[in-house]
């Protein structure tokens, strides 16, 4: 296949990418955006493989049927609950292959560079192998907290900001030694040492997050894949990379600054690891109880909810873990066929990454039009008869408002206890993933429906 043709199949391949994050921004045109990306992702595939460039095709069949085979198994098993951190270790994926492209183009000796073009070339290698390090390592680490095989909580090392200060000058530092080497075996020691330095950052920037942040996490890791990709892009010359990559991380870098904002963080901060980390003497989760907690049950529920006129719905993570979306989005159904108005309440972090919970009521059939973003709905909240949160802790949390000093502080929250009734549906008393107590539990308007949320759900269906 000719160079043209290739380029042509490429440039299509982009259009699809664009066409593709066009679609995703909506809920309803969600699934034709997926469809979009698919078909980019073909085009580019078979164009690159039939490229003039390309000269064996043994390695790379091989290569690719253990992708489909690996990625088809884990795309069947993997549960909505298990999906942040699949996504986490995906982007881990993108950043050790930035890494592993970079070291093979700098041994490259058959490419013959100019003096200037030589210079680009360096700082394009040094680039995409630095970012992709710390991608590799950031994303292996948050896999392991959203896998539960790390601590959730925030790892404070003293002088920590002057620590990723410092590992940022020595990176520049030697980034300056690496082009200037004139020779492959000079370069490499400072590339060497820029990619540990580049893993103890990416280490150190995720440890140094605390659970309830996760969310955002995920997104800018996503952001930091898809610079690395650009980065490999301009190590190979490949133009379709270098555009998807640019896409994935100027999208990521937007929704991870949305998420700042939806959050009360700094942008700044976020990236340099260091949000949600403020220490305090009072806060780690384990406050005093503030009050009494009242239960009730799936009838007393019900009998309840044949009473009222209005009812919103906040899902959170618990939901995900207790399958009860399909429970819930038939709850949803029943009410309003009996003329009570019901809507849903989306937190910009609920769950464990962005879009978790639209995912999870896209899939029970939820109908788009009463699944309401929280700056949507947090006003209309005080005129509501009650509202349900299932599974749901930090995004309810009234501590992130009246509490200056808990971990949570000043980020936005449903302010669900300011309805008539609320009713929270969780299996015990635990604190949720940024270990923090919720006075939102012993508050005068609040009752405690405990056990599986999908089997209370399943009986307070049965009953209206």
């Amino acid at each position: 296949m000719s160079i043209g043709i290739v380029t042509a199949a490429y440039i299509v391949a982009s259009i699809f990418f664009i066409l593709s994050l066009g679609g995703l921004s909506k809920q309803e045109t969600a699934r034709r955006g997926n469809l979009y990306g698919i078909s980019g992702m073909v085009l580019a595939i078979f164009a690159t493989l039939l490229g003039d460039h390309v000269t064996g095709y043994n390695m790379i069949v091989i290569g690719m049927a253990i992708g489909v085979v690996v990625g088809g198994i884990l795309a069947i098993r993997v549960q909505m609950t298990s999906m942040p951190e699949l996504v986490a270790i995906l982007h881990s994926f993108v950043g050790l292959a930035a890494v592993l492209v970079g070291f093979s183009t700098y041994l490259d000796t058959t490419a013959v560079f100019t003096s200037t073009e030589k210079v680009i070339h360096d700082i394009e290698i040094y680039l995409g192998v630095l970012i992709g390090a710390v991608t590799f390592t950031g994303s292996v680490i948050a896999f392991g907290k959203l896998k539960g095989l790390l601590g959730s909580r925030a790892l404070l090392l003293p002088a920590r900001h002057w620590l990723n200060l410092t590992i940022l000058v020595v990176c520049i530092y030697l980034g300056y030694e690496f082009v200037q080497s004139g020779e492959i075996s000079v370069g490499m020691k400072p590339l060497l040492i820029m990619t540990v330095l580049a893993f103890i950052f990416g280490i150190h920037m995720v440890m140094a997050i605390g659970g309830a942040d996760m969310p955002v996490v995920i997104s800018m890791l996503n952001s930091y894949s898809g610079w690395a990709a650009a980065a490999t892009g301009f190590m190979l010359s490949n133009d379709l990379l270098i555009v998807t990559g640019a896409l994935v991380g100027s999208s990521g870098a937007i929704l991870s600054y949305i998420m700042c904002k939806a959050m009360n963080r700094s942008f700044i901060s976020v990236i340099m690891g260091g949000f949600g980390t403020k220490t305090s003497s009072s806060s780690t989760g384990s406050e005093d109880i503030q009050g009494e907690v009242i239960s009730i049950t799936a009838a007393d529920t019900t009998e309840l909810l044949n009473n009222i006129n209005s009812m919103v719905i906040v899902p959170g993570y618990g939901m995900a873990v207790a399958h009860a979306q399909h429970p819930v989005s038939e709850m949803a159904k029943r009410l309003q066929a009996n003329g009570i108005d019901v809507k849903f309440a989306i937190h910009p972090v609920a769950g464990r990454m962005p879009g978790h919970m639209n995912v999870l009521l896209a899939e029970a059939k939820v109908p788009y039009d009463i699944v309401l973003e929280m700056d949507e709905i947090n006003d209309d909240l005080p005129e509501v008869d009650v509202v349900m949160v299932i599974g749901a802790n930090d995004i309810v949390n009234p501590s992130a408002i009246e509490s200056p000093d808990s971990p949570i502080a000043g980020m936005p929250v449903l302010e669900v206890w300011k309805a008539k009734q609320v009713i929270v549906l969780k299996r015990s008393m635990a604190s949720g993933y940024a270990g923090v107590e919720n006075p939102l539990f012993f508050k005068e308007n609040t009752r405690m429906l405990f056990g599986d949320a999908k089997a209370s759900i399943d009986q307070v269906v049965g009953s209206l």
